[in-house]
């Protein structure tokens, strides 16, 4: 039984016009070759009500588990579709690769630049699947990824799931400087900590997080830093702590049983 705690506070005001000048200024080009993907599920876009995008990890064996995940996840919710972001520069098993230039696995991976190219297949695939309710799910690095993009593009997403988020970025890079050294932890990157985009986030946004208590890499303290830092904006987040886990959570059952919760707590689209 996992330890699990919903958090929520005081909603926050927040700049409309701030919100804007982040849009604006992360605008993606226009035309820019798309991610590849993988999809699962319904096939027929009008008939999606409910569509995951899942963002995988930083290493190679995360593209995989996020493929098998995103299979899992359509057939669990019954008229949905799961996709399967293969992250800029990332090559899967098949051997496509998506445009842009991959991270080298130590916290660089979050850049603005990076956030932008996921965005754009993230506002085609709202464009296409207009009447769905869209969750946003990444899994460590890709937890970064995708706390930075619900905070800079925030009408992309209905609802986000993190799961093994290094949501403290600097105090994350910081501990695997020491765990690793010689891995560039302790260079300096360009990527965006989610702490600092968080203010762009609305408290309309459905959060769940979910860690393992036993992960040496991603400690729970990042995502509950996180976690409780959202609270703090009034966007109720439901966020456990997994007992003895200590590593990727895609395949745990609680991590499908709170995608189910998080997708039947978002308020239902309008025809």
């Amino acid at each position: 039984m996992s330890r699990a705690a919903w958090l929520s506070g005081s909603p926050m005001r927040s700049s409309l016009a701030l919100l804007a000048l982040l849009a604006t200024a992360a605008a993606p080009a226009k035309n820019p070759p798309q991610l590849q993907a993988q999809r699962y599920g319904e096939t027929r876009a009008g008939r999606v009500q409910t569509l995951a995008v899942v963002l995988h990890g930083d290493t190679d064996s995360s593209v995989a588990s996020a493929y098998s995940f995103s299979e899992a996840a359509a057939k669990a919710m019954p008229g949905s579709t799961a996709i399967a972001l293969l992250r800029p520069g990332y090559v899967d098993g098949a051997g496509r690769k998506s445009p842009g230039e991959r991270g080298t696995g130590n916290g660089d991976g979050y850049t603005r630049e990076r956030v932008g190219e996921v965005a754009r297949s993230m506002i085609d695939l709202r464009k296409r699947y207009r009447k769905a309710k869209i969750i946003l799910i990444g899994d460590g690095g890709g937890a970064a990824l995708a706390a930075n993009l619900i905070g800079i593009y925030p009408t992309l997403a209905d609802g986000v799931m993190l799961l093994s988020c290094p949501c403290a970025l600097p105090e994350w890079r910081r501990a695997m400087a020491k765990r690793a050294p010689g891995q560039g932890y302790d260079q300096p990157v360009a990527s965006l900590d989610p702490l600092q985009t968080i203010g762009g986030i609305p408290a309309t946004i459905r959060a769940a997080m979910l860690v393992g208590a036993d992960d040496p890499a991603t400690l729970p303290r990042y995502s509950r830093t996180y976690a409780e830092a959202l609270a703090l904006r009034g966007i109720a987040v439901d966020f456990r702590i997994l007992p003895g886990r200590n590593g990727t959570l895609l395949t745990e059952p609680e991590v499908t049983d709170a995608m189910k919760r998080l997708v039947s707590g978002l308020p239902a689209k309008r025809k």
